[in-house]
């Protein structure tokens, strides 16, 4: 059972929002004082609160930002300006402020408002995100673009302390720089990513706090600092004493990206941020950088005191912060891989495990604390951890690289160019596999069979359920001479027995499950069980299909699969992926080998050629038809049944 389909806890008294039931837009903020500001700061922090505690989702990283949304649209004009949030799951208060709290109770829901920012659903919404690190790339597009005559307004970006890790934000900013336009960053540094945040960039922001608030180095340095408002200008002159007797040119790491850099200041602090913000809009004309020191889950005590500060949460009661969980005998499927791992690795000291900042999201933090050593969190930096990971494998260790199938998507290039060209015996462990539920289109692992399996000489593999999970970690943990991968999805296993200690599989050799006539379903991954399901029903026909586990995409079982095709009319394929995966290969090898000269009936069921809005990930496979219902319409349509049936 999902979270989705919880009934949510006993409902709160809402809080009293005065302020907040007067706001039909953003632009009915400008009427408000600086005073009425930080009550309605405080109106919408209670609203947040309230409106998660129903829904779920990501209530920490909305909460760290209250001050600063109503700032930026007490300061800007949006939709005019152009508001980007990085990443996205920050967006809650600014979606109650910009017309849509009046469905905000519908958050991650079917039908319901996106957990992101969405383009389709409000011109507020100006980038659609769920991945981070890309909103400076995209304010700077909005900058170029309005100065060659596209949409007016500012472009304003808001990103992370831990979405700045990645080079995306570095190639941005180096660009900004060396073109000069007018554009605003926002850098929210709450010290707090998904998990703690690591590498040097964090260590120097930590350096920038350290040296007290409201420094603003470049107008120190130029002798302007009466050009920043009343509050900045005595840090600014402090600053200015500190740089004599230093070479012309020195400065902040972002100064030298070309931006004019002002903070650390607090951002919780409307009596701060509201005449900052008003300065720089009224006087920029190239790339400012505001540095803002935040707290995530600011003002909700239990958020604050858990370890993620509130990063993602099921329903929950306000008063005390539980959360509504779902009762399971079945233990998550990362959970397993993650007691998988840790057991080839105590057998094995070259086994390692790379992350790209969700150690707890993928399982690595429970290996951490076995391994401290041997487990690596990279930050948001996909593309480094896969090239990280292949100097692990040249080096002679046997790197597991854990990554979201949504989040590997990032590291392509370096899976084909470092790992597989290479032949480096780069261990790729896919988590949230298939469709995911609330977080949506943009967190749906649709498209990793399709990338990996074109790619010569990779093996990949899909778990059918948490007893072929630990078989694969096992495979993939004996594998040393060419890359391989395995699936697996978000949620619970099927509570299958686990073995004590878990086998290899022979590569590229799939089993048959059941056997029958007629018509064969060949199934890739997880939808075994529906498929099992589907066959049930259609026993009552007295349709028995053969059904077969492939367990692997590549290489192919073409044995089995041959067979298949020999002994049945109809062969269908499925698979928790786009098209151009598993059932394309499939197909390759039958017209290859001549075996659908005969006749032979060949139905692939795939995801569809769309992107699946945010539901449950019961409803969102009902939308995608590959639940069992659609399975056994399937087998029925391929055998002319329902034809059939129709004309009776």
């Amino acid at each position: 059972m999902s979270d989705d389909s919880l009934a949510p806890p006993a409902a709160a008294q809402p809080p009293a929002t005065p302020l907040l039931d007067r706001l039909a837009s953003p632009a009915d903020l400008k009427a408000l004082t600086d005073r009425e500001l930080e009550q309605l700061a405080g109106e919408l922090r209670a609203e947040t609160i309230s409106a998660v505690s129903v829904t779920g989702g990501h209530l920490g990283a909305g909460l760290g930002v209250v001050e600063l949304t109503v700032a930026l649209h007490a300061v800007w004009d949006s939709p005019r300006d152009k508001i980007i949030w990085d990443v996205g799951h920050q967006c809650y208060p600014h979606k109650i402020l910009t017309g849509r709290r009046g469905r905000i109770r519908t958050l991650r829901m079917e039908g319901g408002l996106s957990g992101f920012t969405k383009r389709s659903e409000s011109p507020h919404d100006p980038f659609g995100a769920g991945h981070s690190s890309t909103s400076i790339s995209a304010a700077l597009g909005f900058a170029a673009a309005r100065d060659l005559g596209g949409d007016p307004g500012d472009a304003i970006a808001v990103i992370g302390d831990g979405a700045m890790s990645a080079g995306m934000a570095f190639e941005a900013l180096n660009n900004a720089g060396h073109l000069g336009k007018r554009l605003f960053v926002i850098l929210n540094d709450n010290e707090m990513s998904i998990a703690p945040p690591t590498g040097a960039l964090s260590s120097y922001l930590t350096r920038l706090y350290a040296r007290g608030p409201f420094h603003d180095l470049k107008a120190a340095a130029k002798g302007a600092v009466g050009l920043l408002p009343q509050p900045v200008q005595e840090g600014a002159r402090r600053a200015k004493e500190a740089l004599k007797g230093l070479a012309i040119g020195g400065g902040t790491l972002f100064e030298e990206l070309g931006f004019s850099y002002i903070g650390p200041v607090d951002g919780h602090d409307l009596s701060q941020l509201l005449p900052l913000l008003r300065a720089v809009k009224a006087r920029a004309d190239g790339p400012v950088l505001i540095h803002a020191v935040t707290r995530k889950g600011k003002g909700y005590a239990p958020a604050e005191a858990a370890a993620d500060r509130g990063h993602a949460r099921g329903k929950f009661d306000v008063l005390t912060g539980e959360q509504a969980k779902a009762k399971s005998n079945a233990p998550s499927y990362t959970a397993v891989f993650a007691r998988a791992l840790i057991a080839v690795a105590e057998r094995d000291d070259r086994i390692v495990a790379i992350t790209a900042a969700m150690p707890d999201g993928t399982g690595l933090n429970l290996f951490a604390e076995r391994f401290p050593r041997r487990c690596f969190d990279v930050g948001i930096a996909e593309q480094h951890a896969v090239t990280f990971a292949a100097g692990l494998a040249a080096g002679g260790m046997k790197p597991f690289c854990a990554l979201y199938s949504t989040f590997l998507q990032r590291g392509y290039d370096q899976i084909v160019h470092d790992v597989a060209i290479q032949r480096l015996p780069v261990r790729f462990a896919i988590d949230r596999a298939g469709l995911v539920g609330a977080d949506g289109a943009t967190h749906a692992g649709a498209y990793d069979i399709a990338f990996l399996a074109n790619l010569p000489g990779m093996v990949v593999m899909a778990a059918a359920d948490e007893a072929e999970l630990m078989r694969m970690v096992a495979t993939a943990a004996a594998l040393d001479d060419r890359p391989s991968a395995f699936r697996f999805p978000r949620g619970e296993g099927m509570g299958v027995e686990l073995p004590e200690r878990a086998a290899p599989l022979e590569i590229g050799r799939g089993r048959i499950i059941a056997e029958g006539s007629r018509v064969a379903i060949l199934s890739l991954g997880t939808r075994l069980a529906e498929v099992m399901r589907a066959r049930e029903s259609l026993a009552a026909r007295g349709i028995m299909p053969t059904v077969a586990d492939a367990r692997f995409a590549k290489p192919l079982d073409e044995e089995m699969i041959l067979r298949l095709a020999r002994e049945h009319e109809a062969l269908i394929t499925i698979e928790e992926g786009a098209v151009g995966g598993f059932g394309s290969h499939v197909a390759q090898l039958l017209l290859d080998r001549g075996a659908l000269d005969g006749g032979l009936r060949l139905r692939s069921m795939v995801l569809p050629d769309t992107f699946i809005d945010h539901a449950s990930p019961e409803a969102m496979y009902a939308a995608a038809a590959m639940n069992a219902p659609h399975i056994e319409a399937k087998v029925l349509e391929v055998l002319g049944v329902a034809r059939i049936e129709r004309r009776a």
